[in-house]
């Protein structure tokens, strides 16, 4: 065994002399298809590769003149071993580790592909060089063998543990079509790099459900639509209601019809509070029909689709070239989601009424907490978006053409709302038919 080999053998057996996890860590990577072969260029500092003693000369500069062995064990300990490739189900022989180079931290490189290539295989930094040791990146140059490029691949990085926040910036560049740009936190797990439409869809429909599951907001705002209406034939137009505007906005936002400002988020989470605090408060008074509910649920679900859109806007990265049919199917996500709550709602509120306490007493009671937790909400997004003020409008050619498209908008939804609002009146007044024949 070499001397390297031997002495990163021993820097691992004891833990005594390994240097601290990192804090943040942003990991670089370019993957190229070729006919035969994945090109795979990493970026990673040096300090985020713990329980390796890397070489120091002086003050704690990095001795470049011994760092090589070091940087290629380094690179096969914390990339070549973890990261997972798979060509449709299978997953990919281990790489050839063609290459390792140190790098300054203001080296501008990992640019472009082309770049990092030549700056990988091209002359390494002097061995005069005084750099801190923990503020060298290290660039590995890993080579996959395949068999065609027309394959579908996706692959797994799992450098996670190299931070306590890890931000991994991807591109792949297949041989046909636009670079694919990937930028996410932590372990996304197994990353689709051109998804099929089933792949998209189904990525996307988890996510959805995932969602409303995790949204406490959006689970207070269906649960106060609950407590008043706990039929399922009641809540069916309530619901489908919620569904069509927040779908609206949810795709208008994505296809970038929204406002793009720093105080657009905080102000829809306002609004969002604002919703919920309503929707109890209305069901403490009674004041609530399903012919007043559908459609002061409809205004509110345009605001929660701007606020389901914000959490989609990371992860719509990886609908590739199925944009639509991953919102369609995010929005099916949280409708199944939404379904789970009403079937588990509905008959504890029954149960609860039933034996615990009165129905009207009962609905007061739960409202006032919602609405007690709904206002804390309010006041402290309020103060976030104070934070935040409202851009003056300058009134020119774009910003009027979006005003007109968006009043269309307005004015077909508000005709929507009154044609389904002048149906159910007709369906209501329509006389029940006589009972015994002629």
């Amino acid at each position: 065994m070499r001397f390297g080999s031997a002495l990163f053998a021993l820097t691992i057996a004891i833990p005594a002399i390994a240097h601290d996890i990192p804090n943040d860590v942003t990991v670089q990577m370019f993957l190229r298809s070729s006919t035969d072969k994945l090109d795979l260029l990493v970026r990673v500092p040096v300090k985020s590769m713990r329980d390796i003693d890397f070489p120091k000369l002086g003050p704690g500069y990095l001795d470049l003149s011994r760092a090589d062995q070091f940087l290629q064990d380094a690179a096969t300990v914390w990339l070549v071993r973890p990261i997972e490739i798979y060509e449709g189900d299978r997953r990919l022989s281990a790489p050839k580790l063609l290459a390792v180079q140190p790098s300054l931290e203001s080296d501008k490189s990992f640019a472009s592909y082309e770049a990092a290539m030549t700056h990988i295989i091209g002359p390494k930094l002097p061995e005069g060089t005084q750099v801190p040791w923990d503020q060298v990146m290290l660039d590995a140059w890993l080579e996959y063998p395949i068999q065609s490029d027309h394959s579908a691949f996706s692959i797994r990085p799992n450098v996670d543990t190299l931070g306590v926040r890890v931000i991994t910036a991807l591109r792949f560049l297949p041989p046909a079509g636009p670079i694919r740009a990937f930028e996410f936190e932590g372990d996304e797990g197994s990353i689709q790099l051109d998804p099929s439409v089933y792949q998209a869809s189904l990525r996307f429909v988890r996510a959805g459900f995932l969602h409303i599951l995790d949204g406490t907001d959006h689970l207070l705002f269906l649960f106060c639509l609950v407590i008043p209406f706990r039929q399922f034939r009641q809540l069916l137009l309530i619901v489908t209601s919620f569904t069509v505007a927040h779908s609206f906005t949810l795709i208008a936002a994505a296809y970038g019809f929204g406002p793009d400002g720093l105080w657009f988020p905080p102000l829809i989470e306002t609004l969002i509070a604002m919703s919920i605090l309503y929707m109890a408060l209305e069901n403490s008074v009674g004041a609530s029909s399903v012919g007043r509910r559908w459609m002061v649920t409809f205004a509110f679900g345009l605001v929660h689709g701007f606020g389901f859109s914000f959490a989609l806007r990371q992860t719509l990265q990886f609908a590739g070239s199925h944009l639509l049919t991953s919102l369609v199917s995010f929005n099916l996500g949280v409708e199944l989601g939404q379904l789970l709550v009403l079937a588990i709602s509905i008959p504890l509120l029954d149960l609860l009424f039933r034996y615990v306490v009165a129905e009207r007493m009962g609905t007061i009671i739960l409202s006032a907490l919602v609405a007690h937790t709904a206002w804390h909400w309010m006041v402290d997004r309020w103060g976030n978006l104070r934070q935040f003020p409202l851009p003056r409008p300058v009134l020119n050619a774009a910003v009027w053409a979006a005003a007109m498209r968006w009043a269309m908008v307005l004015v077909a939804l508000a005709g929507l709302v009154w044609l389904v609002s002048l149906l159910l009146k007709k369906r209501s007044n329509k006389p029940a038919p006589a009972n015994g024949g002629n």
